[in-house]
């Protein structure tokens, strides 16, 4: 049984997407108008054939504990399909251990996350780089890890020297880097300034890296252009720190289910990919 590590749901009669309903808006990631509309579980397993358990990962949600409850009612309702969950919480918050607190009563939550680092233009507007040098942000992190939780990390590479310094101080927390570490320039020159940054990160032994999302940055991606992202994830984290996540719906907008699945199992070497596609995934988010 394999497992996405890296997906996402919405109904959006139940829940406010603020990003995702933006009109005439050009992201990063591209123009969300053909996800403009609801995407749930059944339709996700539909297109995730092949896959047998996932991770649903918090996605800007207006109010993040009604979208935490509205996966666990999901969750709930799908005795046949394993489901956890990372969860929105603000760790700069004073009210940050209520809200844990709350949080942790939902039997799929496994993690939080909060973004410190999406792209550099849209950085530069939402400011969330400054968490870096926040006491509270600090903080919050060592509380998730003594809680037992883990911590989602999504961030650009202009950020793995402040983002090292954070981890040093809370080395029990257990750290996903999302989008291997969102490499947003691929040509060959930033390619290698990325690979020596990420060791910033892949010598922190309490970090693993998802091999997901990296559509965000190449929309036209083939699976020569994915090649050297995913081995040099391999090569720093190895296999047992590295786990697939599709990040559908979103990278939806490059292509099918199936040619990401594909991809990825075409350049994880084959004694690799039981850690990769399932085994590191289910320990770190306590899974099948």
């Amino acid at each position: 049984m394999k497992i996405d590590a890296h997906h996402h749901l919405w109904d959006l009669s139940a829940v406010h997407y603020p990003w995702l309903m933006a009109q005439g808006v050009e992201r990063f990631f591209g123009n969300p108008a053909p996800i403009q509309r609801d995407y749930l579980l059944e339709e996700f397993r539909r297109d995730a054939a092949g896959i047998g358990a996932s991770v649903h990962i918090q996605v800007g949600a207006e109010d993040g504990w009604a979208e935490a409850q509205w996966v666990q009612r999901i969750a709930d309702s799908a005795a046949d399909w394993p489901l956890a969950q990372v969860a929105f919480c603000d760790l700069t918050d004073p009210a940050r251990d209520a809200k844990l607190d709350r949080l942790q009563s939902l039997p799929s939550v496994r993690g939080v996350r909060q973004i410190v680092g999406r792209a550099p233009g849209e950085d530069a507007a939402t400011g969330t780089n400054a968490l870096l040098d926040t006491p509270a942000f600090a903080e919050g992190l060592r509380d998730v890890g003594e809680r037992g939780l883990s911590f989602d990390l999504q961030l650009i590479p202009e950020l793995y020297e402040g983002m090292a310094r954070v981890l040093d101080g809370a080395p029990d927390t257990p750290v996903a880097l999302c989008h291997a570490g969102s490499p947003h320039d691929r040509s060959p020159a930033g390619l290698r300034a990325w690979a020596d940054a990420l060791r910033l990160l892949s010598e922190r032994p309490q970090v693993i890296c998802k091999l997901s999302g990296l559509g965000m940055f190449d929309h036209a991606w083939t699976r020569d252009s994915l090649r050297p992202v995913i081995e040099t994830c391999l090569d720093q984290f190895g296999p047992s720190r590295c786990m697939f996540g599709s990040n559908f719906p979103v990278d939806s907008l490059y292509s099918d289910y199936a040619a990401v699945l594909a991809a990825h199992a075409a350049i994880v070497p084959e004694p690799a990919q039981g850690a990769v596609f399932h085994d590191t995934a289910a320990r770190f988010y306590n899974l099948p």
